[in-house]
């Protein structure tokens, strides 16, 4: 199998070649990770990965097994108890080298996820950036994995309590942030001590692949991550949830999905980590910057062509200025450039897949048939490769379909509100409550509406929110747990509290 190697950066997209995209596909490994090895899948199967501004084919990798998902689990169990007490500052020495080296090849990262998942070079540099923070973020933590040690109120006893790493963890992440979804969930498992199978999305493994032999050269060991690409998702979590040897899945994906790994998982009572979908609200006040909104609106919409859990999904803009707000928003999404993401001019690369499109247009089509009215975009772009117009639609309906799911695209639903009271109504009428976002010169609105919002998280005149210091997660159906800051080495470690007799008694 082929092992990865740092190639020379690209100053610019435009410097891209065809020669320079081949090299770096060349280099990505494309076997299985078991216990420190790249090897063939067990039955020789295999699957490709696709360009989707193109439709061609990238590279063709191995395709896991049932088999191949067991022996890696065998690989991840057999390293759990040394890796366990591996001291607290080698693990974090190799985050450390892990995160030098990521950013190191960040050019080589930033092509490979433009190629296989479409998103435009300066985007994916900044994925690039984002991702790595993880892994630096959790070397500090490694060492701040704290416990505690007290007497008990009565003044009998003392009360010594220690964190353990949970286990051997199924780490399942998804198509749309390829290095960041999985340095979020890798760094700290590496962090509180945990071993590791990975399991990328199959429309995006080829970034997962290079970072996994990333991880080995900074020095991980082998058997303490472990990664099982493969075509078919159940057949990898399938046999994995029901060994008793796995104490713990995260997940990042549908709600769907999500609620069937949590079934699965609960036969053996494992931790569980679900980062699950979103239907985010970007709230308008009348007293908001206007100009600021729409600069937080593009940002906290486009991000990822739209392809985000975080994306803003319902902009419900107060009624004395949404037709202002909608007509710069209009000629801010109208002006953007659609491409593959290796052209210099492009800004939205293409969705990914055909399915993912052609769900977009439906629910643009079905609100329009409701009376919502496109004022830039509302159609498939023609030619090769998933692409779709950045789209505004003004008078959308409350009832509308649009308004209620995911839209995982370029498209922007305004509709209105007149008081206070009403946008929060409006805010809480979904099951999901991941993002939110508030535009208001009125700092005791902010904070007044943030504390009556059913969000995880929520942005204050900002657009992009995500941090690797800060906790990630949501509410109600969009998932359990939470990924970065303080709170994310947690979902790695168990607590044990141990009793200890009153060292005067006697």
């Amino acid at each position: 199998m082929t092992v990865t190697t740092a190639l020379p950066t690209a100053l610019s997209p435009a410097a891209v070649s065809p020669e320079r995209e081949a090299a770096l596909l060349a280099s990505v490994p494309t076997g299985l990770l078991v216990n420190g090895q790249w090897v063939d899948a067990s039955d020789g199967g295999t699957f490709d990965v696709h360009d989707p501004a193109t439709g061609e084919v990238l590279a063709t990798l191995a395709s896991a097994t049932s088999q191949d998902a067991i022996a890696a689990l065998d690989a991840a169990d057999a390293a759990q108890a040394s890796w366990a007490r591996t001291a607290p500052r080698t693990r974090a020495e190799i985050l450390r080298r892990a995160f030098e080296l990521v950013t190191e090849r960040a050019e080589d990262f930033a092509l490979l996820m433009t190629l296989e998942m479409g998103k435009p070079l300066a985007e994916a540099r900044g994925e690039v950036t984002y991702g790595a923070e993880f892994l630096r973020w959790f070397a500090e933590e490694t060492v701040r994995d704290y416990g505690r040690y007290l007497t008990t109120p009565e003044g009998k006893n003392r009360i010594l309590v220690q964190h353990k790493p949970v286990g051997p963890c199924l780490l399942i992440t998804p198509w749309n942030f390829p290095l960041a979804m999985a340095t979020r969930k890798v760094a700290p498992a590496v962090a509180a001590g945990c071993t590791m199978v990975l399991k990328p999305a199959k429309l995006t493994p080829l970034t997962a692949q290079y970072f996994a032999q990333t991880m080995l050269d900074a020095g991980l060991p082998a058997g303490v991550l472990n990664v099982v690409a493969s075509s078919s998702a159940s057949g990898i979590s399938g046999p994995l949830l029901k060994d008793s040897r796995l104490r713990k899945v995260s997940f990042t994906g549908s709600t769907p999905v999500g609620k069937r790994l949590m079934a699965n998982a609960a036969q053996n009572v494992l931790r569980t980590s679900m980062e699950l979908g979103g239907n985010a609200p970007f709230i308008v006040f009348e007293d908001a910057d206007l100009d600021a909104a729409v600069e937080g609106a593009m940002a906290a919409k486009m991000r990822n062509m739209g392809e985000a859990c975080t994306a803003a999904n319902r902009f419900l803009v107060h009624e004395t200025v949404a037709q202002e707000f909608t007509q710069k928003f209009a000629k801010a999404m109208g002006a953007l450039t659609t491409g593959r993401g290796t052209e210099p001019d492009t800004k939205v690369g293409p969705l990914i897949d055909g399915g993912a499109r052609d769900d977009v247009h439906a629910l643009v089509s079905a609100a329009v048939d409701a009376g919502a009215v496109a004022v830039t975009g509302g159609a498939p772009v023609d030619g090769p490769g998933y692409f779709y117009q950045p789209t505004v639609l003004a008078n959308v309906p409350n009832d509308a379909a649009i308004l209620g799911q995911e839209i995982f695209g370029p498209v922007a639903p305004v509709t209105t509100f007149s008081t206070e009271e009403d946008a929060i109504k409006l805010a809480n009428a979904s099951e999901y409550g991941l993002a939110s976002y508030l535009y208001s010169r009125d700092f005791n609105r902010l904070l007044r509406v943030a504390e009556q919002i059913e969000f995880g998280m929520v942005g204050f005149n900002a657009g992009v929110i995500s941090n690797a210091a800060a906790p990630f997660g949501g509410v109600k159906q969009s998932g359990l747990g939470r990924e970065g800051g303080s709170e994310g080495i947690a979902e790695y470690t168990t607590t044990q509290y141990i009793g200890i007799a009153d060292p005067y008694a006697g």
